[in-house]
C-alpha cells in the first residue's frame, strides 16, 4: 500500500482514506451537527448520527419489521 502514515505506520491504497485516517491523529473533526455542535471525522458518521435527531430508522427486520437506524444493527438483530 503505497500509502502509509506517518504517525502509527498503518497503510493505504488510496491518498484520501489516509488523509481521513491521519484525522485520528490531529483530533480535527469538520463534520459538524447543526442540532447539537458535535463533530465527525467523516460525512458518513455525521449522516448516521443525525439519526439521532431526526428519528430516521432506515433499515428494517425483513422478519418482524423492527426499524434500526443502522444497517449492522439490522444483522445484530437476527442473531
Amino acid at each position: 500500500k503505497p500509502y502509509r502514515c506517518g504517525e502509527c505506520g498503518r497503510g493505504y491504497s488510496q491518498f484520501a482514506h489516509l488523509s481521513t485516517h491521519q484525522r485520528v491523529h490531529t483530533g480535527e473533526r469538520p463534520f459538524v451537527c447543526a442540532d447539537c455542535r458535535k463533530g465527525f471525522t467523516t460525512s458518513s458518521a455525521l449522516t448516521k448520527h443525525r439519526r439521532v435527531h431526526t428519528g430516521e430508522r432506515p433499515y428494517g427486520c425483513p422478519d418482524c419489521g423492527k426499524r434500526f437506524t443502522q444497517s449492522s444493527n439490522v444483522i445484530t438483530h437476527w442473531r
